[in-house]
């Protein structure tokens, strides 16, 4: 991990005893999400949206779809993410604050040519450039030991600035094209260092995106039930912190590690979501604080 300035001069690294280079790897999301679903494509199934639920007389809990029909189980978990319908009706109440913050993904596929063009200074782990204007960017290599089907080795190439920053309304921003946007993130580093200028300008133009960086504020503690939450879907996680994917996935381990307590009839299920809620809560919040105090540290911004 290491900081830069726009000119290109360290400002901080960060080594990690007893791992090499070759072992520093960043993880390609959609390629880790195909590990995961292994052995599950008769249990796990896409393209339904939820829309409400309701806990039935029996203490179960009945789903409702966008799409028709329903389904019924002894658990929900919401664990989707920042628009999460499962925490509006659970916890209609939670609310998350825009941070001000407006951030365009983008990546630069690896080739022979453009493996040349990244800087040995950023070509093992995370490094994080900024300027003067509170303007950032992240580069992270993924290189695939094993490459599934239709990968690609790439670099992320990704903008962060306030919305001041960018000279663009969302109205305007999240109407841009792949291309547009592209174009924007040429703009906002037109007078960074060649080299990290290259990396913009040799990225894909058609596979840029925009969000809005949005943190969760905290809640109280709830009764728990037979409906609980998981990930952004409750603790909503600013990628200044880099460590929104590990707490969704620690909180997966630890309702995990509570739900087998509750198969071995150790206690009920009930109190396996309570036991897993009092660890998550505070938790997942007190990573969302230091996720803000980094983003406050990087852009002055208030948090």
């Amino acid at each position: 991990m290491a900081n830069y300035t726009h000119r290109l001069r360290q400002v901080m690294t960060r080594t990690f005893p007893g791992i090499t280079d070759d072992l520093i790897t960043n993880v390609d999301r959609n390629t880790f999400r195909q590990g995961l679903l292994t052995g599950l494509a008769d249990t796990v199934h896409f393209g339904r949206t939820l829309t409400g639920y309701r806990i039935t007389d029996s203490g179960r809990v009945r789903v409702e779809f966008a799409e028709g029909g329903d389904d019924e189980g002894d658990l929900l978990v919401g664990a989707d993410g920042v628009g999460s319908a499962v925490r509006r009706q659970l916890l209609p109440n939670a609310t998350v604050k825009d941070i001000g913050l407006r951030c365009v993904y983008g990546r630069m596929t690896i080739t022979e040519a453009t493996e040349a063009l990244i800087p040995e200074a950023i070509s093992h782990g995370f490094s994080w450039v900024s300027d003067e204007s509170g303007c950032g960017a992240g580069f992270a290599p993924v290189r695939f030991r094993s490459r599934p089907a239709g990968a690609s080795d790439y670099l992320m190439v990704t903008l962060l600035a306030s919305q001041e920053r960018l000279g663009r309304p969302d109205e305007e921003l999240f109407e841009l094209s792949p291309e547009a946007l592209w174009k924007l993130t040429l703009e906002a580093t037109a007078d960074w260092h060649p080299e990290l200028r290259e990396l913009f300008a040799s990225a894909d133009s058609d596979r840029f995106f925009p969000i809005t960086i949005r943190a969760g504020e905290r809640v109280d503690a709830w009764e728990s039930g037979p409906v609980t939450l998981l990930g952004d879907a409750i603790h909503t996680m600013p990628p200044t912190g880099g460590v929104g994917a590990n707490t969704a996935l620690r909180d997966a381990a630890t309702l995990a590690g509570e739900l087998l307590i509750a198969a071995r009839g150790e206690q009920s299920l009930i109190d396996a979501v309570a036991a897993y809620e009092r660890v998550m809560l505070p938790r997942g919040f007190d990573t969302v604080d230091a996720s803000l105090r980094m983003a406050a540290q990087m852009f002055s911004t208030s948090g």
